[in-house]
């Protein structure tokens, strides 16, 4: 119901007139504490047409679209008074009034509340700090794996000196290697248990797209396991946005902490991406571990053949082929991620972000020259932080700033992730060219294989450098990757440009 404001007063006499008391317009000063609140069913109020305004000493002043004595009673059995006075109003003055004490812009539905908000973000921040502690993990269990294929290859080396050189006084070397093999063997095992138990466990998580305030983010089987769906679009809710200097600085909130909770989806997502991108490195160690224990196995049985020791060997083959076998799982279960995230990356920084919105570039969109967006600080406001919707402003403009670089550390752990791609796949023709020159090419069987691997460590090297030029490319390109890095100290008690400054070196 729209009506101009000469209109709207005529019309609310009337109604002070018919139901003989005095009219109200909607006001955001207009709330009650949450303890009442908590205790009403605010869309069953929606239907009934009634909100209280005071409640003093068992008599209630409510606001109602259509005062009568059965609401009155009904009103009385809701609050527990003896008294009840009224106060008119029109109907969409009273949904806003509910709408206000739900602390939601217009149209739209709780889960809008600034509260729903910001308990969905703790729920994303948990999840974001699992995933973490899951990043830490694999990088542990990768150092675990170095150390089992030192310990091995010490191991392999004392036993290979005592087949040729006996016992006797190479002991002294021979024991060391050994005793240093084993222990650095155990050791890695301890290191990759933890991380081979991860292999199952990173959490799925799907993007709902954000659509910039007209849907929110919301969160449900909170008692399990949180799941985040979003909203269905709230109809005007784009085009209230868009007049955002008409908007009370409550309304602006609401939005902003909207895009706060969108930015914190796309943060979780990238960081979903990076921990199944540091899958694929376990992985690709587990391949590194695996080609390693069977090349040993191999080269001692060809030189070797007649050996005693043969079981060993085929043990290391077998232990070494297994190893492969469970690395190649983690690699084809985690690529997938790396292609994902470098096409969310390249999506969310060709989109405008709430930066643009503020502070629109007029001469790249005609479109936008012909709206008059006003600065969100008027000419009198002091510089930096300019109170609570100035704090909200500052908090979602950081927010933002934190998703960049989580898509920096995005392209950065795809980078690093083809590095690994590059360092398996040297490893694996290395070894399939070393076999070649040293023990030739005569049986046939054996130099299909070391074909295979020279073939395989190729297409490992051309897709690791696909992986990794990009990520090369944007670290010359943004500064957070080289040189002295300057992080400011918030003081929201004083201008931004007072705030003291740390500087870390990239050394």
């Amino acid at each position: 119901m729209h009506l101009e404001s000469a209109e709207k007063f005529a019309t609310l006499k009337e109604l002070s007139e018919k139901y003989g008391c005095p009219w109200i317009e909607y006001d955001e000063k207009i709330n009650q504490p949450l303890p009442l609140l908590l205790r009403l069913d605010l869309e069953k109020l929606k239907q009934e047409g009634w909100f209280p305004h005071t409640i003093r000493e068992g008599k209630a002043t409510i606001i109602a679209c259509a005062p009568t004595q059965d609401l009155a009673e009904k009103v009385k059995q809701a609050l527990g008074v003896k008294s009840v006075d009224f106060m008119v109003t029109l109907p969409p003055d009273l949904i806003r009034i509910i709408e206000n004490n739900q602390d939601v812009n217009p149209g739209c539905p709780t889960t809008f509340g600034r509260t729903l908000l910001a308990r969905v973000r703790t729920y994303l921040s948990g999840l974001r700090s699992l995933l973490a502690h899951y990043r830490t993990v694999l990088p542990k269990g990768r150092t675990g794996l170095a150390f089992i294929r030192t310990g091995i290859s010490c191991v392999t080396i004392s036993l290979l000196f005592l087949r040729i050189f006996g016992a006797e006084w190479f002991l002294l070397l021979e024991l060391p290697l050994l005793i240093s093999g084993c222990v650095m063997t155990f050791d890695g095992v301890k290191w990759y248990l933890p991380a081979r138990q991860l292999k199952g466990r990173v959490p799925t998580f799907t993007e709902t797209r954000a659509t910039g305030g007209t849907t929110a983010l919301a969160v449900l089987n909170e008692e399990q396991f949180p799941l985040f769906n979003r909203t269905n679009e709230v109809a005007g809710a784009d085009e209230l946005r868009s007049n955002w200097t008409s908007l009370s600085p409550v309304m602006r909130r609401r939005y902003l902490a909207c895009d706060r909770t969108d930015y914190a989806e796309e943060r979780t997502l990238l960081a979903i991406f990076r921990t199944r991108m540091g899958k694929v490195r376990t992985g690709l160690a587990f391949v590194r571990t695996g080609i390693s224990f069977i090349s040993l196995g191999l080269g001692l049985i060809l030189n070797f053949s007649t050996s005693t020791w043969l079981i060993l060997d085929i043990s290391l083959i077998a232990v070494g082929a297994i190893i492969v076998a469970e690395g190649f799982l983690w690699y084809a279960g985690g690529r997938q991620a790396g292609v994902e995230g470098n096409t969310s990356v390249k999506q969310k920084f060709q989109t405008n972000t709430v930066w643009d919105f503020f502070f629109p570039h007029r001469h790249l969109d005609q479109d936008i020259r012909s709206i008059s967006l006003a600065l969100p600080v008027r000419s009198h406001d002091l510089p930096g932080i300019w109170g609570t919707t100035g704090l909200a402003l500052e908090r979602t403009v950081l927010a933002e700033r934190r998703n960049v670089m989580a898509r920096l550390r995005t392209v950065m752990a795809r980078g690093r992730t083809g590095l690994a791609f590059i360092r398996t796949g040297l490893n694996l023709s290395m070894i399939g060219v070393a076999f070649v020159l040293y023990f030739g090419t005569e049986i046939i069987a054996w130099n299909i294989f070391n074909w295979l691997l020279i073939i395989c460590g190729l297409l490992l090297i051309g897709d690791g450098l696909y992986w990794s030029w990009p990520a090369e490319r944007l670290r010359r390109e943004f500064p957070y990757c080289y040189d002295d890095m300057e992080i400011a100290i918030p003081d929201y008690g004083i201008p931004c440009r007072s705030w003291d400054k740390v500087m870390f070196s990239h050394e």
